[in-house]
């Protein structure tokens, strides 16, 4: 099965091709992400803009992309092939979701093809589904924490979940954006940067010093929002090297994560732990994740699925096919991980 999908949920806006929800054919993705490095921030009107400028062109040059990949002589070839359409209906900012909606709904109508709505968050899970040699097994407990959410979910099987926990306040990548900024490491989008400089920490005499959040409660949720106000309180009251707190609190958050995952992992009695959204690119968690997993196997999404990426939208769509019409379908910037579509 073919879909073609699309994914606008932020200030990025992609477009891809994908075969049976495992096999990448062609991907684009233009970004507005330089505009915001100036306002040191998304502004959600600018971001809105650029992507009605954008989703034209991504979409033609990602046909384009497919014919040549295919060896196909006409992008009106490509759309033959195609079986259904995808898209991002939440969450996100309202104004992108709905360019990335009203286009999907668009090339519905047009070209004739079914439409699937996809939760983001979902979406994100799926990039593990990609270019992988093996694929995860059922029941898995999965970890999602992008830039706004962190969740953790049992995964019985593909569109089966069961909440387990998430944040009472801040997300983790949210932490360690807002701690870079009171680092002085970066305004914008400063969790990588962070973790960079946390690499060149020799020693961590800190270590210890930060709180570990809900460490050892008996439940499956996070809160980050103190973490923060304790870096903030440390930087204010001692003179430390920005790479020793930054390793302290990138440390404080990895044990949070990495101990309630692998509590609900055991638990569960789970036979794979997947780890999914931005954060889940931090090399940290990552290796320490996959330590503390023994073995049960960790799966990972390669980096360039740990973003935004239309590619993960199309796999959802595949593994979790639930069609609509396009008069049907509405943009939902709230969108929770166990929220339909």
């Amino acid at each position: 099965m073919r879909i073609f999908a699309i994914e606008s949920s932020c200030d990025e806006t992609a477009a891809s091709l994908v075969d049976d929800g495992v096999k990448e054919i062609a991907t684009v993705v233009a970004s507005s992400s330089k505009i915001h490095e100036q306002t040191e921030g998304i502004v959600p009107e600018v971001a809105a803009r650029k992507q009605v400028e954008y989703v034209v062109p991504v979409i033609s040059e990602a046909l384009d992309k497919s014919a040549k990949a295919l060896g196909l002589k006409t992008i009106e070839d490509v759309v033959r092939g195609i079986d259904a359409v995808a898209v991002t209906s939440g969450p996100g900012l309202i104004g992108s979701l709905l360019v990335g909606v009203e286009a999907a709904k668009a090339l519905s109508l047009a070209w004739g093809k079914p439409l699937i709505p996809v939760n983001h968050l979902v979406g994100h899970i799926y990039g593990n589904w990609l270019e992988a040699e093996v694929l995860p097994e059922f029941p898995a407990v999965v970890l999602v924490v992008s830039g706004g959410h962190t969740d953790l979910i049992l995964m019985k099987g593909h569109g089966y979940f069961e909440y387990l926990g998430g944040t009472y306040d801040d997300a983790a990548g949210e932490s360690f954006d807002k701690t870079a900024r009171l680092l002085g490491i970066s305004r914008y989008l400063g969790g990588a940067l962070l973790s960079k400089k946390a690499a060149k920490c020799r020693k961590n005499t800190l270590s210890g010093r930060l709180p570990r959040p809900l460490l050892h409660e008996d439940n499956y949720d996070f809160s980050f929002s103190g973490l923060k106000t304790a870096v903030k309180r440390l930087v204010e009251n001692e003179k430390n090297k920005v790479e020793v707190v930054a390793c302290e609190f990138e440390n404080a958050v990895v044990d949070v994560l990495v101990e309630k995952t692998i509590k609900a992992m055991k638990e569960k009695n789970v036979r794979s732990v997947i780890l999914a959204g931005g954060v889940s690119a931090n090399t940290q968690l990552r290796s320490r994740m996959k330590e503390a997993a023994g073995e049960v196997s960790v799966f990972v999404p390669p980096l360039k699925y740990t973003g935004d990426n239309s590619a993960y939208i199309a796999s959802a769509a595949y593994f979790n096919q639930v069609y609509k019409k396009y008069e049907d379908i509405q943009a939902n910037p709230s969108l929770g991980v166990m929220d339909k579509v």
